[in-house]
Parts: structure tokens; sequence; C-alpha cells
């Protein structure tokens, strides 16, 4: 099920040899295009960019990028070479465009092959990011040399702070990894006096929480939002469908319900296997430790922690018990358990 709209390379697509159920040709405001579109259910759009009126001009294609969802959209590129430097591409990339070709062979492969944003980054330029990682140590000044000319450099080093980056991914349907990140960052701001940027991306379900201070984003501009980072405590991050490799840590959430447990299993056999190794946390939990101890034997998982549902609206000891469990926070509210999750909640 997909459409074509075509123009001055109408002819180069005729050779097109997949399924379209609809088809424009000729110029069209971008406007036109979404309004034809929003509402129309379709697998892929092929879309030769010079059909899109002034599309020399990018901000025609930014609202196709706002008005349509992108990542079934391919474009066929005009053979100048204006449409094909990385400066052009990074443009497309940074809005989430992430399938474009100059030729059919390219659009039926990306038919059936969409890319992800790892396959395009490549290409992507990128404003200079600042570190998040390990702070550098810090050259020692030879013996008997003057200490007072590695100052400078002893600033500016100190001043990248060392920021501990936190993916949560939800591996059964609505897991709760958005609604988690918030409650953590409301909890370590407002009671240990942490400063915490939460972040969710690919999706607009922050705006819910009618808090300006969480972050939305798609993939694309990820990176550049981390580079913004470097002066908070922690970054806490709601992946969606992130790739995992951006964090330095990850944990990914499953709902143990058995209705859950059996439609992840169904979309993908190998889940389990998939998952081996990864820290998994149990959210919202409502059997035993002993079901969780022997479904962790079933499958073979690693069960970082298990968390009962909780109160959103008010302070939780379930929250405490994972934030130290984290090693975020020390505190002996949780029982003084730290290991397992046994000491996350009784049966």
């Amino acid at each position: 099920m997909n459409v074509l709209i075509t123009n001055k390379q109408e002819t180069l697509l005729a050779g097109l040899s997949v399924e379209i159920i609809k088809t424009l040709r000729g110029e069209f405001e971008a406007e036109e295009i979404i309004g034809t579109f929003s509402n129309f259910f379709f697998g892929r759009m092929i879309l030769d960019l010079t059909a899109i009126k002034e599309y020399e001009n990018i901000a025609n294609i930014q609202k196709l990028s706002i008005g349509l969802p992108v990542e079934k959209i391919i474009l066929l590129l005009p053979t100048d070479g204006n449409f094909s430097t990385n400066s052009y591409l990074s443009k497309l990339i940074s809005m989430g465009f992430y399938n474009f070709t100059t030729n059919l062979e390219g659009v039926e492969y990306l038919i059936n092959n969409p890319n992800t944003y790892k396959d395009v980054a490549h290409m992507h330029q990128l404003e200079p990011v600042m570190p998040v990682g390990p702070v550098p140590a810090i050259p020692q000044a030879p013996a008997g040399g003057n200490n007072v000319q590695q100052q400078p450099q002893q600033q500016q080093v100190q001043s990248i702070q060392r920021v501990r980056v936190i993916g949560f991914k939800n591996c059964t349907d609505s897991a709760g990894a958005t609604t988690l990140v918030v409650t953590m960052k409301k909890e370590l701001e407002n009671f240990h006096g942490k400063s915490v940027k939460a972040i969710e991306v690919g999706k607009r379900d922050f705006v819910y929480f009618n808090d300006k201070s969480l972050v939305s984003i798609n993939k694309a501009e990820f990176l550049s939002e981390l580079s913004k980072s470097y002066n908070y405590d922690l970054v806490l991050v709601d992946l969606n469908d992130m790739d995992e490799a951006v964090c330095n840590e990850i944990y990914y959430l499953i709902e143990p319900s058995i209705i859950k447990i059996n439609k992840i299993a169904k979309r993908d056999r190998n889940i389990f296997e998939k998952l081996k190794g990864k820290n998994i946390i149990i959210n919202k939990s409502m059997i035993s430790n002993d079901e969780i101890t022997e479904f962790a034997s079933e499958t073979g998982l690693k069960i970082f922690t298990a968390i009962r549902p909780f109160n959103d609206r008010s302070r939780s000891q379930v929250l405490t018990g994972l934030l130290n469990r984290l090693g975020i926070i020390q505190s002996n509210q949780n029982g003084g358990k730290s290991g397992g999750f046994g000491g996350m909640f009784g049966h």
C-alpha cells in the first residue's frame, strides 16, 4: 500500500515495480501534500522532491517533516550535486528523513529495507559536543616545574563534568518508562538536591505532565541535546525506539502480566534470548518474589529489580528503593537491602 508523488523524475519512476494505490503528478505546495495524506493510510510514500513547489527552499521540506510521518517517506532527490552534499543531507537527517536516494534501485531497496538513524549517522553533521564520559586525567607538572602553568588546563578539564546517562526502554507495551523517568526526576530534584534532565525520544508524551523542563526530541536531535547537558548531575532518557548505544547504561522494562508477556513473545520468538545479560526491571508488578524468581529462571533473564505500582502524585517508598538500587542515592529507607529485588517489596 504505497503512494507516489512525482514530477520531473516521472520517467525514472515509471519503472517502479511496487504496488501503488494512489499517484499524484505535478507540482504541489507542501501544505497540499500534507492535507491530502495526513489522514490517508499508506505504507510508504515515494516522493519526487521536484514535486514540491520551491523544493530548493529547505523550509518547504521541513513542513512535510512536521505534517507527515517522515519514517514512511522515501525522497527521490534530483541528481543535481547540490542535493547530494553532506550539508544538504544533514539537514534532511535533522528533520528525521533517513530514506533518500537518487535512483530507482535505491527507492525499491528502501521500500523493504528502510534506514534507521544508525545507517545515515555518518552523513550527519552535528555541532561539536561536550564530552559526557569520564573526566580525562589532568597531566601532572614535572618535578620542580611551575604548577601555576597547569592551572588553566586544570580548570578547563574540571569544568567538564562527568554526566551519567541512564536509558529506560519498554519491552512490553506501555511498561511505564515515561512515567518512571519523570517521577525519578521529580524525586531527585525535590528531595535529594540533584540536577536532572529528562529526555524522551521519538514521542511527545511528556506534554501531558505540564512540565516545561521535560525535553521531547526526535532521534536526530539527541546527540545535540546531550551536548548541552554537561552541567547536570544525571540525564534520564525514555528511549522508545532510540539506539541503546547512546547511553552509559540501559534498563529494560517488562510488565509481567500474562497478556503482555505473551504479546511480546508472539511478536518476537527470540526476545528473551536477545535480552539475556541485560538489566531487566519488572515494572508495575503484582506478582510475588517467588514468581519473579521463577520467571527469571524460565526466561534466563537477569532481573535487576522489581517495582510495585506506585502513586506518581506523591513520594513512594518503592521509588526510593529503586534510586538506592541504582546507586543514585544512598539511603536505608528501603530497609537496608540493596541487592536483588527482594528488598523492593515483600510477598
